[in-house]
């Protein structure tokens, strides 16, 4: 029988234990799968080329293509981006925690992996409050790209991560199914008026609420 990831159920007395555990992992440039409120992310330290790597090459993704990030909340972004426009800002106080993703202009030291070669990262916090809880225990933000292997559906439950990574992802959060979908919205507020990169999960007509002038 192949090896499968280790499955870490949740179960509140055990957090100490989850949380050191994920640290140390990370720490070692490892991958580590977390729920968030559309599919299992994969988690790697966003901030260590050698980690990075090993994402991209688990994935089959290019090297040229962004990798999103995770945040437990607003106070993280401090690491990853140079300042906060007002329109994100905006979305942040209404949209955040949930699915939506902004692009925002980026620390020049970040890794080239991460921002794909560009001057921008993309940046949400999730709703899943307990992977919001972990990312907080760890004291700095991690990948947040889907849980699949580059061109395949994105997973949902804890299970099939473990089928389709094994080895290569030694421990994966579960706190039940996440509730798939559409993925998160993402939109590029680095530019005026902000863009609309991707439809996703979070109405367009419930942004332009708040922000009218994004374009499509």
């Amino acid at each position: 029988m192949p090896f499968m990831g280790r499955i870490w159920r949740w179960q509140e007395e055990g957090t100490g234990k989850l949380f050191a555990e994920a640290k140390r992992l990370l720490a070692a440039h490892q991958i580590i799968a977390l729920p968030t409120d559309t599919f299992y992310a994969l988690a790697a330290s966003p901030l260590e080329e050698e980690a990075l790597s090993r994402l991209l090459a688990v994935k089959g993704r290019s090297p040229h293509k962004p990798v999103l990030v995770l945040v437990a909340d607003p106070a993280m972004l401090n690491s990853l981006v140079q300042e906060i426009p007002e329109t994100a800002q905006r979305l942040m106080e209404i949209f955040w925690p949930g699915p939506l993703t902004l692009i925002l202009p980026a620390r020049p030291q970040l890794p080239a992996l991460l921002t794909g070669g560009t001057s921008a990262v993309g940046v949400r916090q999730p709703r899943q409050n307990l992977t919001c809880r972990l990312i907080a225990a760890l004291g700095f933000p991690v990948t947040g790209t889907s849980a699949n292997r580059a061109g395949q559906p994105a997973l949902t439950e804890a299970a099939a991560v473990a089928q389709e990574f094994g080895e290569t992802v030694p421990l994966i959060v579960d706190a039940g199914p996440c509730p798939g979908g559409l993925p998160s919205t993402i939109v590029d507020v680095t530019v005026s008026p902000p863009r609309l990169i991707r439809r996703g999960a979070l109405e367009v007509n419930r942004l332009r609420a708040v922000v009218t002038d994004i374009a499509t």
